[in-house]
């Protein structure tokens, strides 16, 4: 939908499992403002972030504490290279890349973010060190369903296992200690489940096996300056939009523990009747189950400079062509 000739766009950040390596090398060769925010955030890290992400190795880029810094500075380099052009009316990130979405809201300064997303990594690397955890996708299960398994099994998964992302209805995530994780899964596709996915992380985010990376995180946001942000970003915490900085402070502290409403998150979003959203990343996983959702606008992935050249020719196209 267009209002007044421009087109409204929602702007959403993927996370964690997201990453692979040569993301963000070709965006960062072919725009200054890209590159210019690998080289700020070279400095905050203290270590050359595109060359790990040109070079891998693909388990170094895997770990928490790099793979996070990564993708929140590839998903803002994607963004930053579209130019002065884009003017979102809603933004939301999944999980930690709600981070990207309160930067490009100006509520927090690209640097304060990515200490904030580099103290996260390191504290979450930690924790999965304490206990080997793991995540899975269960594909086919309602949430209630997956609870139910989980309940009925809970004394024959030998470890922890609870809910952790409402990606869809039908797209929940586990997580847990990792033997506890495998077993669930089994028990899943026992219950009726079409699939059962283990996701590409290094540890049992969202679980309360990362308790112990909370006082760390909380330490950095309280030491962050935050500001009302000038768009509504929707917190994926409770999938409403932020009006207090408080609530952005303890929805970002207790992010690492708490589940993910995504589903309830892109509901909302679909509430400013977008005529397109854009996912800014290495991936097309939260375009795809937009596209899912009943009544969703256009939906297009920007993960490389082709993707930044069509969003701008879409932008830059007449109004009547954009509704």
């Amino acid at each position: 939908m267009a209002v007044g000739g421009v087109m409204r766009v929602a702007a959403v950040f993927p996370g964690q499992g997201s990453q692979c390596v040569g993301m963000g090398c070709e965006v960062a060769e072919r725009s200054e403002r890209a590159r210019e925010l690998f080289d700020r955030a070279a400095l905050v890290l203290g270590y050359d972030l595109l060359a790990l992400q040109r070079n891998g190795p693909e388990e170094r880029l895997r770990e928490t504490e790099f793979s996070q810094p990564a993708i929140f500075t590839t998903n803002l380099a994607l963004y930053a290279a579209v130019g002065d052009r884009l003017e979102p009316v809603v933004t939301a990130g999944h999980s930690f890349a709600e981070l990207c979405s309160l930067v490009i809201a100006r509520s927090l300064e690209f640097e304060q973010a990515l200490r904030i997303v580099a103290e996260r990594g390191r504290a979450m690397q930690a924790a999965a060190r304490i206990a080997r955890g793991g995540m899975s996708a269960v594909l086919g299960l309602e949430a209630e369903q997956v609870r139910g398994v989980l309940e009925r099994e809970r004394a024959n998964l030998g470890g922890r296992v609870g809910l952790a992302n409402f990606n869809s209805p039908t797209q929940i995530v586990i997580s847990g200690d990792y033997d506890a994780v495998q077993a669930a899964a089994a028990a899943m596709l026992d219950a009726g489940a079409k699939r059962v996915v283990a996701l590409n992380v290094s540890g049992a985010w969202h679980s309360e096996l990362m308790e112990p990376a909370l006082e760390p995180l909380r330490a950095v946001v309280e030491a962050s300056d935050f500001g009302m942000p000038n768009i509504d970003v929707i917190s994926n915490v409770d999938g409403r939009p932020y009006r207090d900085v408080a609530t952005i402070k303890r929805n970002l502290i207790r992010s690492v523990v708490d589940e993910v409403r995504w589903h309830d998150t892109a509901q909302r979003i679909l509430e400013y009747t977008p005529g397109l959203v854009v996912e800014f990343g290495a991936s097309n996983v939260l375009g795809a189950l937009m596209k899912r959702m009943a009544g969703a606008p256009a939906t297009i992935v920007v993960s490389d400079f082709g993707g930044v050249e069509r969003l701008q020719a879409l932008l830059d196209a007449p109004a009547e062509a954009n509704v």
